[in-house]
């Protein structure tokens, strides 16, 4: 009853709008050119902030947009090397706005955004979050955030715990990129979440297939850039304050950022920015899950200098979070564990508690960043990245050591300590003849693990080193691009076996590579085609995993022999946008050859710990195939439907079968109305969606502990806008259900599906105020 009645009010909002008549025949046109010499530009973007889609500007430095419909708009100009720039418009017909770049001011989020834009081949699709978007996931975390895009999903331990997944593959195969320094964590695991704090970006991106030419031999399945607000140099105090409330979990997040300029100092910028985070047991349909409760503490500091050609940036951050693992998911007896998945009642229940006890994780990740670049007069540009990371993980489990002096002292049973040096050096020559530009760069990482408490892992040490060479080429409609990269790398692990001390030496090395064209038919029409390989050697916890990973309630088994992954994907899309509708349809087609993957065992296994479900590292050759399609119609003026369709099919090509652990195929559609402006009430706008999961039927035959869970359906409801309280006070509101009928669901990808049920509903309210400038 309920859902007819909630399909009513669905048809009554677009009946009321229906026969609006649009008029979007306004544009903007003009060029892009160098301030200081006064040369076109060639293939900096042009966009629409907000819309995330734009154009490039051609061999003159031209660009156009088109099919605007009347009203206020923020162009934004960006290329490496510049400055980024915006300007607001009023719009009630044709404009036209050239553009003046300054190459001596170019801000910390100006090297950030462009690096998607020459890093990344942009023959390969790229998916954004950012603004309003943005904005609505706010007090989530990494994974949940980019979760609304096509192609993109979680992996879950409960539901506190998700890393991102991208065409179905996830931690060391997904690249993630924080403010431009490659994040080193202990990733390797399902439930070692990304140590980040999305409350530090203004950007989210997501770059599909093999990126491995520019950002090393991981990225076989993508990358994620982080990419954080531009710093605000020589510019007045700004601020803003985020709050978020959510009802599941009665969870509560702060977050506050100070930014400005030195008045007397003139080319300096700083900011600070910090993130606290509570919240208790998560409540499904039917019960509390007992023990999964968040505590969140993160800062970051960010400073930088600009003078002419040259730039100096510094960024510190903080990530700390003490993270509840449900204690359902930690049982005494094979008979209990296997009477629990075959039941689907978790043992243990409780009602609600902050209180975070065993079994947990804490973990606390330090990134320290100083970054310089100079650009020459000719237009040459090298630029230096160094970092340090240091990740401190501690898990500790269900039960109290015996020893009582241990337990007095509340050791972990696993403790991983990882410091990381990354270093890169990038020179971007000019372009050659205004059509051919490149990057020529080198790239260096040291990494050392200690573990104290029981050694799931052995301690190591690694070293990579690599040098790519990328050019690009413009002519025309055509964009074509070449890249190559030689990555070497070795690893050194020291365990104990038989009481005796036993290094293990590795060493690894292959070549990665990107062709790629882009063709743009016209200003609405365009299509890109990708073929990229990259490879990835087996990491520690592959290689020699050996006992009980507490945070993943499960016993997990390497094997030393593991040899790298070689990937090859191709990668094409096709996309058509103008003001009224917006489609993408893209394809990939990607080979694996000696993949890596937790396979289940047949049984599960008993420890001194209690009985875990038995997962071993094994190889096979696999394809993974699918289609991403994404489109909305504005069908009113103030009226958008969108869909996101992603498809994907994965098979085991060496034993004939499929894989476990494949995302399942998935719908999300969304009715979204836009009010226009109610006095000091911008932007007001009420949507409405639905998530339709599949049931993942492609998996081998009494392959895992528990069969795929059935298929579900979700509904969720948003609202939200802005009021400006005075001329730079500005509170922007949010509020939003998610899970709007409380369905009752397991979702495939979900490491903890074996013991519970997933989140009931959730709401939420979001506000935001944003002072000074």
């Amino acid at each position: 009853m309920n859902r007819l009645i909630f399909s009513a009010l669905i048809i009554l909002i677009a009946s009321n709008v229906f026969g609006q008549k649009t008029d979007c025949e306004c544009f903007v046109k003009g060029i892009v050119k160098d301030q200081h010499t006064n040369l076109p530009i060639v293939g900096a973007t042009v966009l629409v902030v907000g819309q995330n889609s734009g154009v490039f500007t051609d061999e003159k430095g031209r660009y156009q947009l088109g099919n605007l419909c009347p009203g206020r708009y923020t162009l934004e100009c960006r290329i490496i090397g510049y400055n980024s720039f915006r300007e607001t418009l009023d719009l009630t017909e044709g404009h036209e706005e050239n553009f003046s770049l300054l190459e001596q001011e170019v801000h910390l989020k100006d090297v950030e955004i462009t690096a998607h834009r020459s890093n990344a081949p942009s023959s390969q699709p790229l998916s954004t979050i950012s603004g309003s978007d943005l904005e609505n996931t706010r007090g989530q975390n990494l994974a949940e955030s980019l979760k609304g895009l096509s192609g993109v999903t979680t992996l879950q331990t409960g539901s506190s715990i998700s890393k991102p997944v991208i065409h179905g593959l996830h931690s060391n195969r997904v690249l993630i990129m924080n403010n431009g320094v490659r994040q080193e964590g202990q990733q390797w695991g399902s439930e070692h979440a990304p140590e980040i704090d999305p409350f530090i970006a203004t950007r989210l991106s997501v770059v599909k297939g093999a990126a491995g030419v520019r950002y090393g031999s991981d990225a076989i399945g993508g990358v994620i850039l982080v990419e954080p607000e531009e710093l605000p140099f020589d510019k007045s105090l700004t601020g803003e304050v985020n709050m978020v409330g959510f009802t599941n979990g009665r969870q509560g997040v702060a977050s506050g950022t100070l930014q400005g300029g030195f008045k007397n100092l003139k080319g300096f910028g700083w900011r600070a920015q910090g993130t606290l985070k509570r919240g208790g047991n998560i409540r499904t349909p039917r019960y509390f899950l007992d023990n999964t409760g968040i505590s969140e503490n993160n800062f970051s500091l960010a400073a930088g200098y600009r003078n002419k050609g040259f730039g100096i940036d510094v960024f510190y951050s903080r990530f700390d979070t003490k993270i509840g693992i449900f204690s359902g998911s930690h049982i005494g007896s094979v008979t209990d564990l296997l009477n629990v998945i075959q039941n689907g009642e978790p043992i243990i229940k409780s009602g609600f508690s902050y209180q975070i006890g065993r079994p947990n994780q804490n973990v606390t990740h330090n990134l320290l960043k100083a970054e310089t670049h100079y650009h020459f007069h000719n237009g040459n540009r090298i630029q230096w990245t160094i970092a340090r990371q240091f990740n401190n993980r501690n898990e500790y489990d269900l039960h109290v050591p015996r020893n009582d002096s241990i337990a007095a002292l509340n050791h972990p049973e696993l403790s991983f300590k990882l410091t990381t040096l990354t270093n890169d050096i990038v020179w971007d020559h000019k372009p050659i003849a205004g059509k051919l530009a490149g990057q020529l760069g080198l790239s260096t990482l040291y990494q050392y693990n200690l573990m104290d408490g029981r050694p799931l892992i052995p301690n190591f040490n690694q070293f990579n080193i690599g040098i790519f060479w990328m050019e690009k080429y413009v002519k025309n409609n055509w964009e074509l691009e070449a890249g190559i990269r030689y990555d070497y790398r070795t690893l050194k692990s020291y365990r104990i076996v038989n009481r005796e001390k036993v290094a293990d030496e590795f060493s690894f090395s292959n070549f990665s590579g990107t062709l790629g064209a882009t063709r743009t038919f016209s200003e609405h029409l365009s299509a890109r085609l990708n073929v990229g390989s990259a490879w990835r050697a087996p990491n520690v916890s592959e290689l020699f995993s050996d006992g009980v990973h507490h945070g993943a309630a499960a016993y997990e088994k390497g094997d030393a022999t593991l040899k790298p992954e070689k990937a090859l994907n191709t990668i094409g899309s096709v996309k058509y946008s103008d003001a009224i509708v917006t489609f993408e349809i893209g394809g990939y087609y990607n080979f694996i050859s000696d993949f890596i993957y937790l396979k289940p065992q047949p049984e599960p296994i008993l420890t001194i710990r209690g009985a875990f479900p038995y997962f071993k590292y094994t190889q096979t050759d696999a394809t993974f195939k699918g289609i991403d399609v994404s489109g909305s119609w504005l069908f009113t003026r103030n009226t958008t439907v969108s869909s996101k369709l992603s498809y994907l099919r994965v098979y085991d090509q060496r034993n004939d079968s499929y894989l476990v652990m494949i995302p399942s195929n998935r719908l999300d559609n969304q009715l979204k109305y836009e009010f226009p402006d109610l006095g000091k009430w911008q932007k007001v706008f009420v949507s409405v969606g639905n998530l339709l999961v599949a049931r993942q039927k492609r998996v081998p035959e009494a392959s895992d502990f528990l069969p795929p869970p059935k298929g579900y359906s979700l509904w969720n409801v948003q609202a939200g806008g802005s009021f400006k309280i005075a001329e730079k006070h500005e509170l922007e509101v949010g509020v939003s259900v998610q899970n709007l009928f409380n369905t009752v669901y397991r979702d495939y990808l979900n490491r903890f599906r074996y013991y519970a049920d997933d989140m009931g509903r959730n709401a939420s309210l979001r506000l935001k105020w944003k002072f000074g400038g």
